[in-house]
């Protein structure tokens, strides 16, 4: 494998989370990252949920009328109804409470897609977007060099369960080890059993993400029946039992994880 080529990295925190931009292009220039960023500050100041003049905190109280919203904020919240019912109710921006609008679980992937084309815009080939753990990366420029990427073990804080090796994917995990129960079963209310975490990889982290929480949200036994029947996404599942089971196409390293 080539050493990784020289370039820009960048940390911020935005939108609850840390951030990193890593540009691998020799030509990589700081104007690429400036706009980055300054895309993901109005993401946060549109979509928080913590924010209260945010557009989605003042739609979720009713000040708003989705009629009036930014065009952007109608699309994703169209797009997350979609979702909804690819994933059978189980991805749900009401999941909490019929009165709590919460986009949260596409939103961030979905913002990281759109900073991929921002980098793509500026001609940048070889970078990853990793957001709190989701990660849109690109290789395009260097066959001989890819990304190699660790899916954390739930159970063993300093061990990875799997590593992908890969020039150009989005990476998005579920689970509960990291955050406590935050994520319910919409139909019951209640946390979903059987689980540690979920992996989903594709070509859009958007979607990555939001199957990711549904597949969580199911539970161990309905996810691995629903992700057999995905298509261009794979699913890697820790169950609670410390087992890890996988779709035939979840992309692998040749070398082991390891500690």
């Amino acid at each position: 494998m080539m050493s990784a080529p020289p370039g820009l990295r960048c940390v911020e925190h935005v939108m609850g989370m840390a951030v990193v931009v890593d540009l691998r292009d020799e030509d990589a220039g700081e104007g690429a990252l400036r706009e980055v960023f300054a895309w993901l500050r109005w993401v946060d100041a549109t979509f928080s949920t913590y924010k209260p003049e945010s557009e989605v905190s003042r739609l979720g109280r009713g000040e708003l009328a989705l009629r009036d919203a930014h065009p952007e904020v109608r699309a994703v919240l169209a797009r997350c109804e979609q979702l909804r019912w690819e994933t059978d109710g189980y991805f749900d921006v009401r999941a909490a409470s019929p009165a709590a609008l919460d986009p949260s679980g596409f939103v961030k992937g979905w913002s990281v897609d759109r900073a991929a084309g921002i980098l793509d815009g500026f001609g940048i080939r070889n970078y990853a977007v990793n957001a709190g753990g989701d990660m849109r990366l690109r290789g395009r420029a260097a066959p001989a060099w890819c990304w190699r990427v660790g899916i954390q073990h739930p159970l063993l804080a300093e061990a990875v369960a799997r590593v992908i090796e890969t020039g150009e994917l989005a990476v998005a995990t579920s689970g509960d080890y990291a955050r406590g129960e935050h994520v319910v079963d919409p139909h019951t209310h209640a946390p979903p059993r059987g689980l540690l975490s979920v992996t989903v990889t594709g070509p859009e982290l958007g979607t990555a993400d939001a199957y990711a929480t549904a597949a969580f949200a199911m539970g161990a036994e309905r996810a691995l029946h629903w992700a057999a029947r995905l298509r261009a996404y794979e699913v890697l599942a820790i169950l609670a039992d410390g087992a890890v089971l996988a779709t035939p196409g979840f992309p692998a390293s040749a070398s082991p994880a390891a500690a």
